[in-house]
């Protein structure tokens, strides 16, 4: 299944860097991290960054 993982640049949340986790993904995988003070809640603070991650992930 191929996989995009999103990040807000605001992201307040503590979490690991997306290179710890990559391998988990067995399948294409990328990580995108979205600027302009973008929190985590990536719907709806930037939906069309998030749709365009659900078209991409299609093509891969």
């Amino acid at each position: 299944m191929p996989t995009i993982t999103l990040e807000g640049d605001a992201n307040g949340a503590p979490h690991p860097e997306p290179a710890g986790y990559a391998k988990r993904f067995l399948g294409a995988y990328a990580h995108r991290l979205v600027t302009g003070g973008i929190g985590h809640n990536l719907p709806q603070e930037a939906p069309r960054e998030f749709a365009q991650a659900v078209i991409d992930a299609d093509t891969f």
